[in-house]
């Protein structure tokens, strides 16, 4: 493994040389994976505009929030992959990783040079993880694809939004971040398979599958009954009451209470144990079939209280709530603050910027963020130089 100790953390992934080859979301959020958790992250970028996450959301004196967080942990060098001089200081690099990542459109990998037959020959021992819309084989697999259409065709577009309307999108780009996650779960599996065989090998994601792997027993509902899942809004059928409940001061609140030890204390809550005792609403079968009327009745008591005075009442006997937040919830909420689930890091054009921490929360080898999303071409001359081969291109 090949590491620069000036970029060196005490991460789990600490010693493991990444190249990222992507960019916009899906191989690069995989590349932010495996740099949270200590990997030496190099990424490849185009030259002159770079990655075109440079310029995407919203922007600070010409700085984009978004690099800022999708880039961190990373070292930026700027490659014309199609120069033979390009080609050859990145299959350099690649030679040099222990995982290289890409997210091109099928094909586009092999034309530029730098396919899965070259990579292994120069370093038997390099993992490829491969991310594209519909995998590297298969009759789409030459389509362009984004995790958007991923989105639809794993699924999930047809599961969100509300029934009498078209589908709906969550507010951010869970398909292409679905993949990166697989990408980087896939990666670390093969370095452990590596430990034993000596060789790396292909991790091949997709963006539909990786929507796909999110959506339970969607397809076998279909095959085994013939029923077709369709858009439910707020909810999900047969689960009640689960579901976002109004506030006299207009809020909402999310209540869980399908789970029957659960609605008993709900009951108790809203003063109304007759509710758990009634045959309509005495076991998680005759809730379901009653959804609608069972909502109604907790909106109606919700109504009558305050945000703060209905999750104390519910806090205090012990039933899931939580509040819909916003980003200004998140940054004062104290669990956020007891936990640092959010976390200001050094930023080279504004100073600082605040971002999610890293997850999951490793005890004793923790990840962490030591620098967000670097300029263009910054540290190209310590990369070089790590190479050894004085190459300027």
């Amino acid at each position: 493994m090949y590491m620069n100790l000036d970029s060196s953390s005490a991460g789990p992934l600490a010693g493991v040389r990444v190249l990222e080859l992507g960019q916009l979301i899906a191989g690069p959020f995989c590349g932010q994976m495996l740099g949270d958790f200590g990997a030496d992250v190099i990424k490849i970028e185009t030259v002159g505009d770079g990655d075109p996450m440079r310029k995407w959301g919203i922007s600070v004196d010409g700085r984009s929030l978004s690099w800022a967080v999708i880039a961190r942990n990373k070292r930026s060098i700027a490659i014309d992959l199609r120069s033979d001089e390009g080609r050859g200081l990145a299959l350099e690099l690649a030679a040099q990783s222990d995982i290289v990542v890409e997210n091109f459109r099928v094909g586009t990998l092999e034309r530029l040079g730098l396919g899965w037959d070259v990579l292994h020959a120069q370093n038997p021992r390099t993992v490829l993880v491969r991310i594209s819309g519909f995998g590297q084989d298969g009759p789409y697999a030459e389509r362009a694809g984004f995790g958007s259409i991923g989105e639809a065709m794993g699924g999930l577009r047809q599961l969100t939004g509300e029934p009498d309307r078209p589908p709906a999108r969550v507010g951010v780009s869970l398909g292409d971040m679905l993949a990166g996650m697989n990408g980087a779960y896939g990666a670390l599996l093969a370095l452990r398979a590596r430990e034993q065989t000596g060789l790396g090998q292909i991790v091949d994601v997709s963006l539909y599958e990786s929507v796909l792997a999110i959506t339970e027993a969607l397809t076998s509902e279909y095959v085994a009954t013939g029923r077709v899942r369709e858009r439910t809004g707020g909810i999900l059928p047969g689960i009640a009451p689960s579901n976002v409940y109004p506030t006299s001061d207009g809020a909402w609140v999310l209540i869980a209470a399908n789970h029957d030890g659960v609605f008993r204390r709900l009951t108790e809550a809203m003063g109304d144990t007759t509710l758990h005792g009634d045959p309509a609403f005495a076991d998680h079968l005759s809730r379901g079939l009653r959804q609608q009327e069972l909502d109604d009745i907790v909106a109606r008591w919700t109504t009558g209280l305050t945000k703060s005075e209905l999750l104390q009442t519910l806090e205090a006997h012990g039933v899931p709530a939580g509040t819909v937040y916003t980003a200004a919830d998140m940054v004062t909420d104290p669990q956020y603050v007891a936990r640092d689930s959010l976390v200001t890091v050094p930023d080279p054009v504004i100073g600082t910027v605040t971002m999610q921490n890293v997850f999951p929360k490793l005890r004793s080898t923790p990840g962490s963020v030591r620098w967000s999303g670097p300029t263009l071409d910054q540290h190209r001359d310590e990369i070089v130089e790590e190479l050894g081969s004085g190459t300027d291109v």
